[in-house]
């Protein structure tokens, strides 16, 4: 049992919070996204925030730092959108290496600043902004905008680079398509055969509404069963929705899952302006209620939390015991 299984049998693990809500506080121009890497690029690229990690990367280890400080025990690289599918948009498939192995290289840097109880990094493996699953065309329903074998592609790409980059965990995340989901851990057990090595693989799906399914169709529990086939350390779910509406599906996970389960859910629902009004007292009361039923062994946040959500998550949940992973 490595120290990370170990650990999360003692105590639930604090996972950090959102990226994009810390560097919006940052009030970034386009040049920003540019400097030093991409400063003839013919497209904009102001928004995509995992070229911080090369053009601005002090900014990306001090939110890393804030999220450590609040009480994360884990924290994920800024590489959500970090393969060739997500970065066609912006043509640049060509730095997708770089992006990932600097995004892990300098969380890892951080991680290793804090030696006050271990502290790990967590690959952040995105869905694409692709689905296998549906069509993009109403007209042509049997159309894909990308294929098994194309995803699987992109992703070994991204993991072979986060791996070179020192993650300890890689997280499959936000999964909206099982399918796509499935591509990531083929080219995780690829990747992990052609180097022989292998690392703890967290996967966390996203509930699209209250018809509690993803936006492929599939209840949690089908959700659940179909990602089974892999030795997971953890399964759980994310973003979507905020803490209050996530527990059933949660409880569901509880019930059946014979992994640890995690939830970083958003903080609330957005709101007319797609700001997130939840302050950290009000998430960590409604978290309170997945810590008192023992629902969970990983718990932080997802879009509009900050560190001071984190803090507040952390200082309860110190007071609870993990869920029994059986």
């Amino acid at each position: 049992m490595g120290q990370l299984e170990k650990l999360l049998r003692e105590r639930i693990l604090i996972l950090d919070g959102a990226m994009g809500t810390m560097i919006q506080r940052h009030d970034l121009t386009e040049f920003d996204f540019r400097e030093g890497y991409f400063e003839n690029h013919h497209k904009s690229l102001k928004g995509n925030n995992d070229l911080l990690s090369l053009t601005r990367p002090e900014i990306i280890k001090e939110i890393h730092r804030q999220y450590f400080l609040a009480g994360a025990d884990i924290i994920e690289t800024n590489t959500f959108s970090g393969t060739t599918i997500a970065q066609a948009d912006y043509d640049l498939q060509s730095a997708v290496y770089e992006i990932n192995y600097q995004s892990a290289k300098i969380a890892k840097e951080v991680a290793n600043e804090f030696t006050d109880k271990p502290r790990f990094v967590a690959g952040s493996i995105g869905p694409t902004n692709r689905t296998a699953s549906i069509s993009p065309d109403v007209n042509d329903p049997g159309f894909r905008g990308v294929s098994f074998d194309q995803l699987v592609l992109a992703y070994s790409e991204q993991i072979n680079a986060l791996m070179n980059g020192g993650v300890d965990i890689l997280l499959v995340e936000t999964v909206f398509d099982t399918l796509n989901a499935k591509a990531a851990l083929y080219a995780i057990d690829e990747v992990f055969e052609q180097r022989s090595e292998k690392l703890p693989i967290m996967v966390s799906g996203t509930i699209t509404d209250q018809s509690g399914r993803t936006l492929t169709g599939q209840t949690t529990e089908a959700f659940l069963i179909s990602l089974s086939h892999m030795p997971l350390l953890s399964i759980g779910l994310n973003c979507a929705l905020g803490a209050s509406l996530m527990r059933p599906y949660l409880q569901i996970l509880n019930s059946k899952a014979p992994f640890a389960v995690s939830a970083h859910p958003n903080a609330g629902l957005p709101n007319e302006f797609g700001a997130y009004d939840e302050t950290p007292e009000m998430m960590a009361a409604q978290i309170e209620t997945f810590l008192d039923e023992g629902l969970v062994n990983i718990i932080g946040g997802c879009c509009g939390t900050t560190p001071e959500h984190i803090a507040a998550i952390a200082s309860l949940a110190k007071n609870y015991k993990p869920r029994i992973v059986e």
